[in-house]
């Protein structure tokens, strides 16, 4: 019995903790079916601040996001604000399908001068959801 509650009280606080959209749910869903067998937010943590020399400047994804997702960023050249990556913050942040992806291509190539791969884009997204 002790062994049930613990795992209720377990599954509850992650499901209380992930900010999980309907948009991130649907890409994760197509992800899968792109042959996503696993994601893994580890690897997410580790890849959000691997610094590649991109044209020339090391960047990484924290060059502009940051590693406190709670507070905004700032775009590199242009010095735009980017707001908070948590949905704890900015609740609609992983809403729209469409802007995930858009965003996903240009940051990636920004940051590591290519598009992230499905799997890259999956463990990103389960990191960031989390957050």
């Amino acid at each position: 019995m002790k062994k049930v509650i613990a795992l209720f009280v377990a599954t509850f606080f992650v499901v209380a903790t992930a900010q999980a959209t309907p948009a991130s749910d649907s890409l994760l869903a197509k992800y899968k079916a792109a042959g996503v067998t696993k994601t893994d937010a580890a690897k997410a943590k580790k890849d959000w601040t691997a610094e590649v020399v991109v044209d020339g400047e090391k960047m990484s994804c924290a060059t502009c996001h940051g590693t406190d997702f709670s507070k905004s960023g700032k775009h590199h050249k242009t010095g735009k604000v980017i707001e908070p990556m948590s949905t704890k913050v900015t609740a609609d942040r992983f809403s729209d399908e469409k802007k995930i992806e858009k965003w996903f291509k240009r940051n990636c190539k920004d940051a590591w001068g290519r598009e992230c791969t499905v799997q890259e884009k999956a463990d990103f997204l389960t990191f960031l959801i989390a957050q």
